[in-house]
């Protein structure tokens, strides 16, 4: 039995490896994948210390710090379901293997809900981004395209209106925002096109994003659009699926957490995209990691 089990291996997970190794807590690293949604993002500019990094860049430097502390991994299983035992947890994978801890952090992040069209996956990061947040900046002055049309669609939308040539907002259905975003659109709608109830069919490109084809749901029609980027603000998924029935989850399918990154039951804590903590930044989960690490520590010297 392992002292720790990290689940997740993002800004939240590695930056929690790090410090539960500098307290000499027998720590095993699992996860699909080392780095997260990071991976994905093509540029960021504001995490501390770089004025201007890559995602997988500044996850390779995660990895690096990592590998200089003595924690376990096993990278390329997702966990598929997590049960209290005696004396602590047991968490079982999609590899079918078993493991189990005292304590554990779910650091699993978020999955980005995702439009499953032709020319998607292939352009991840070539001007498909589903962080305006984070990569607007990289296409000022382009013509880009926001989908959605929930507060975070008209939340990247506004910030792209500041500094694109050309925003296209797509919707598959009426507008479901807050009000006030709404009304910050019709002012700048010299700069934006509104398409409610259309739906994207394909992104196009190459090398890199080229266009959208989007549908008229009502008359079938379609066009196409060429823009640079596409931002895709359709939702995030939590990868929290594996927690549900062991401890409460918001509306949102996100972990509830308190201030020290404590669940519901005893031993368990989470940090990251994946908890009910505001704000989705990196910055905000490796602090939310280290947290969790410090009260993981707290909870074992107690026992």
């Amino acid at each position: 039995m392992h002292e720790l089990i990290i689940v997740g291996a993002g800004p939240a997970g590695m930056t929690a490896a790090v410090y539960a190794s500098r307290k000499k807590i027998n720590t095993l690293l699992l996860s699909k994948d080392l780095g997260g949604q990071p991976l994905w993002t093509a540029g960021i500019e504001n995490y501390m210390g770089y004025q201007f990094i890559e995602g997988p860049e500044l996850m390779q430097k995660f990895k690096e710090q990592v590998k200089q502390f003595p924690v376990e991994q096993k990278i390329g299983q997702g966990v598929v379901a997590l049960s209290p035992i005696d004396g602590g947890f047991a968490i079982r994978t999609d590899k079918d293997e078993s493991y189990q801890a005292k304590a554990v952090i779910i650091a699993s992040g978020k999955r980005s809900r995702q439009l499953n069209v032709p020319g998607e996956d292939k352009l991840k990061g070539r001007g498909v981004t589903y962080c305006a947040t984070c990569d607007g900046p990289l296409f000022a002055g382009d013509k880009v395209a926001v989908i959605g049309g929930g507060n975070s669609a008209l939340e990247a939308a506004d910030d792209m209106v500041k500094i694109a040539e050309h925003v296209y907002l797509v919707s598959a259905t009426p507008l479901t925002g807050d009000q006030i975003l709404i009304d910050k659109l019709k002012d700048a709608s010299n700069l934006i096109t509104i398409f409610l109830e259309h739906e994207v069919v394909a992104i196009e490109g190459l090398s890199r994003v080229e266009g959208i084809r989007i549908r008229d749901s009502k008359s079938g029609e379609e066009r196409k659009i060429d823009v640079g980027a596409v931002f895709v603000e359709i939702g995030l998924i939590p990868n929290s699926e594996f927690a549900k029935g062991i401890t409460k989850l918001n509306g949102l399918d996100e972990i509830e957490v308190n201030c020290a990154c404590e669940t519901g039951v005893a031993g368990l804590f989470a940090a990251g995209d994946v908890t009910s903590v505001p704000e989705k930044q990196i910055v905000v989960a490796a602090g939310e990691g280290a947290k969790a690490a410090l009260g993981a520590h707290r909870y074992l010297q107690r026992l």
